[in-house]
């Protein structure tokens, strides 16, 4: 029973870490309809600052994930409306392509100007012990990922379901041309869930350093995690995300547990089955 409930925690923890950098891809895919697979790249710009800030500078864990989060999305305003706003409603086979070289710029750009080295965040005090749940110890900064995920969960599915914001969001969309006839900005629209999306990456790069290390070819190494991610959650599904980060969370974390020789053989049957019975994910938007 104790290795059950450590398997829970630990599927947990990851799967939350999981959720927050993969949310933003979420978003621009499943809402803005964008095949981002750039995603990735952003979250480790953010690790990079944050490790720059906190390691190199001495300063604080909060300032370093704020000048993460910032700085990320300072560095992709002008990317959006330089190169994204030209594939917008492009072929996906035109968007999987841009944002490829996107990926590998970041990825030398950063490399040149950070080093190519794996990138160490230190944590705070508070974030360096460990929470007794009586059956184990659990690392403080696993616990607050956790708490981090489902409150990015709560607060994003509020803003995108129940505020003014989302409504024009999700009728851009549907009906760009429409909703611009009704006075709706949709380039602003666009903008604003699209840094959105890279601070949720930036933020999650930052959160996850510890489960998912920062390092050179970090935007490479995950890419396709993040896409599967949201892919069996359902492209724009807020829930179908947190259901797809929790579940392959679990079946990668037992696999490890049980027979870590198989590496991630269990995390992409899983995939494969899912896909299989839900083709549109597990709480997928209709088309």
């Amino acid at each position: 029973m104790q290795t059950v409930l450590s398997i829970a925690v630990d599927a947990l923890a990851y799967g939350m870490v999981l959720f927050v950098i993969s949310i933003g891809l979420s978003v621009t895919m499943g809402l803005m309809r964008v095949t981002n697979l750039a995603h990735g790249g952003f979250a480790m710009i953010g690790g990079y600052i944050a490790s720059y800030a906190a390691r190199d500078l001495g300063l604080g864990y909060g300032v370093a994930v704020i000048l993460a989060v910032v700085g990320t999305i300072v560095i992709a305003i002008p990317i959006e409306r330089l190169l994204y706003r030209r594939i917008y409603g492009a072929p996906e086979l035109t968007q999987v392509l841009m944002t490829i070289g996107i990926t590998f710029c970041i990825i030398g750009i950063a490399n040149y100007v950070f080093g190519p080295t794996l990138k160490t965040i230190p944590l705070p005090p508070e974030l360096q012990g460990s929470v007794n749940l009586g059956f184990r110890s659990i690392g403080t900064q696993r616990v607050f990922a956790i708490i981090s995920g489902l409150i990015v969960a709560a607060v994003l599915w509020y803003a995108i379901e129940k505020t003014g914001f989302g409504v024009k969001l999700r009728a851009s969309v549907d009906n760009a041309a429409m909703a611009a006839a009704l006075g709706v900005r949709t380039e602003i629209v666009y903008a604003v869930s699209f840094a959105i999306a890279v601070g949720l990456a930036a933020f999650g790069g930052v959160v996850g350093a510890e489960l998912l290390p920062v390092e050179p070819y970090y935007a490479l190494r995950y890419m396709v995690t993040f896409l599967v991610v949201v892919s069996v959650g359902g492209t724009g599904s807020i829930p179908g995300a947190l259901a797809a980060c929790l579940l392959l969370g679990a079946i990668d974390t037992t696999g490890r547990y049980i027979m870590p020789e198989y590496g991630e053989f269990f995390f992409y049957l899983a995939v494969i089955v899912v896909i299989c019975l839900f083709p549109g994910g597990l709480a997928g938007r209709a088309k």
